[in-house]
């Protein structure tokens, strides 16, 4: 599976070295890589299909510092979707109202129908992708039936909605950035935690320090802005275990990478 890495703070922090030890785990992942780090309405997006470790690019990249308030991580194991560019993360698309969103994920959607409509319309091949897409249009529909642009909680419930209903028999564990909070969720047990430190607080599949990390809560959409949780959503119980089935139609769509 792929491997996730998200910061949100009240201010900006050096992250380099948590970085260090995230991108060192690309051995197991080899299929891409990808940084984005927010300032305001921008996202800055540095991504490669290549093994992290092997990149000289990143190497380089890290020499220098990486400070932020707010940040995103991905190391790729593909499952859906080539090896290349388009389907390397982060994700990032601007809403009708110029608000821009970025996903990061970890997981399959095997079925999911509502994500269909994009696939003709999306850049590369992936059901990550498409969970963007799909996601941003909720936010375009409700604030063109509103009439207005959305409040923060009201985005919230938009998207909390949304994984509720997405969540069944599908592997979501995502972060989703809007350009104001962090939506954070896992449904698939051990696979993702949180460190929460003075005014941050920063989200990783696996552990990436001695320090005190926690399994971040299950089954539930969360919100941070500012490193600290503002939102919680629906305790929706959805949790996904792999079966049979499931792992045998990755192994074959892998096959036909």
């Amino acid at each position: 599976m792929c491997e996730l890495f998200g910061f949100s703070s009240q201010k900006k922090e050096n992250i380099t070295g948590y970085l260090e030890e995230f991108y060192s785990h690309s051995v197991q992942h080899p299929h891409g890589w990808g940084l984005v780090t927010f300032e305001g309405d921008q996202a800055f997006i540095e991504k490669q299909p290549v093994q992290a470790t092997k990149s000289e690019y990143l190497k380089a990249r890290l020499l220098d510092s990486v400070e932020a308030e707010n940040a995103f991580g991905h190391i790729r194991y593909a499952t859906i979707g080539h090896v290349d560019y388009d389907n390397c993360h982060p994700y990032t698309k601007k809403d009708a109202n110029g608000r821009r969103w970025t996903l990061v994920h970890n997981g399959t959607i095997f079925c999911y129908p509502p994500l269909d409509m994009f696939i003709n319309i999306q850049q590369g091949n992936t059901d990550s992708e498409r969970i963007l897409l799909y996601l941003v249009s909720l936010i375009d529909q409700t604030e063109q039936e509103a009439g207005r642009r959305l409040s923060a909680e009201e985005r919230f419930r938009v998207i909390d909605t949304a994984v509720v209903d997405m969540a069944p028999d599908n592997k979501l564990n995502l972060m989703l950035f809007d350009g104001e909070q962090m939506y954070v969720h896992t449904n698939y047990k051990d696979s993702l935690y949180l460190l929460e430190k003075e005014g941050s607080t920063m989200f990783a599949t696996v552990p990436l320090s001695e320090e005190r990390w926690e399994p971040v809560p299950f089954a539930q959409l969360l919100a941070y802005q500012g490193g600290k949780q503002i939102f919680a959503g629906t305790k929706h119980g959805a949790e996904y275990i792999d079966s049979e089935e499931n792992l045998r139609y990755l192994y074959q769509i892998f096959a036909d990478l």
